[in-house]
């Protein structure tokens, strides 16, 4: 591992040592009781800031990296993204290493009843304190919803179920001011984040205890800056 990404990761695994080491789940579950919620908004924001200024790969041994994490996991943060094949967290965020990130995908960040019983399980079981729905530049499934908005496009089979949850989020900016896919990525990325809050009891009473923090981003595929929007 390079010198910049080694010394980060210290930092990281430091921070997450008080929390996470002594409190442990049945099935090898660690807590990462220890960090706060604006404190792994501030990781996220600096890995994607080191992660632009210096994109290229870092080496890591594979074998070490995976026997830290074998027994146990202590994420800090849960990210919900598409499953667009460019847009990968792990990198995104500087290179974080496994059993940092907590992560659902599926096509157009949708926080369905599957992602939203994953996430309370990480907020409530592994004390993960941060919630971030990630949309992205030129979402293909967040366009196919702008034209069933717009052009009353249809798809067939599960793909148009699948759109009919991000076409409220189109309809809402349509006529909108600006690119019509980049306000309804954005819009979809805050309606998913508040459809968290409302659809779980469990995260919503943790927010309210300041335990969890719910944010939504957009990255953008050419500069690779991750644009916290709320």
């Amino acid at each position: 591992m390079c010198e910049n990404c080694a010394t980060w990761t210290r930092r990281g695994l430091l921070g997450l040592a008080a929390g996470a080491g002594a409190s442990m789940l049945s099935g090898g579950a660690a807590r990462a009781g220890g960090v706060k919620p604006d404190e792994a908004l501030a990781r996220l924001k600096a890995g994607n800031s080191k992660y632009v200024a210096a994109p290229q790969l870092c080496e890591i041994d594979p074998s070490a990296a995976r026997a830290k994490v074998a027994k146990t996991q202590a994420p800090w943060a849960t990210i919900l993204t598409c499953s667009d094949s460019r847009v990968t967290p792990e990198i995104i965020f500087g290179g974080v290493d496994p059993g940092e990130l907590f992560v659902a995908r599926n096509a157009g960040n949708i926080a369905d009843i599957d992602v939203v019983g994953s996430m309370e399980y990480a907020a409530e079981h592994l004390s993960v304190p941060l919630i971030v729905v990630m949309g992205h530049q030129r979402c293909g499934a967040v366009s196919a919803a702008c034209d069933v908005a717009a052009k009353d496009a249809k798809f067939p089979g599960a793909i148009g179920r699948m759109l009919e949850s991000i076409v409220p989020a189109a309809l809402n900016v349509k006529g909108r001011e600006g690119d019509f896919v980049d306000n309804a990525v954005r819009e979809n990325a805050r309606r998913n984040a508040i459809m968290i809050r409302a659809n779980s009891e469990i995260i919503a009473g943790m927010e309210k205890e300041g335990k969890v923090k719910i944010a939504y981003a957009r990255f953008d595929l050419e500069t690779g800056v991750v644009d916290f929007l709320g």
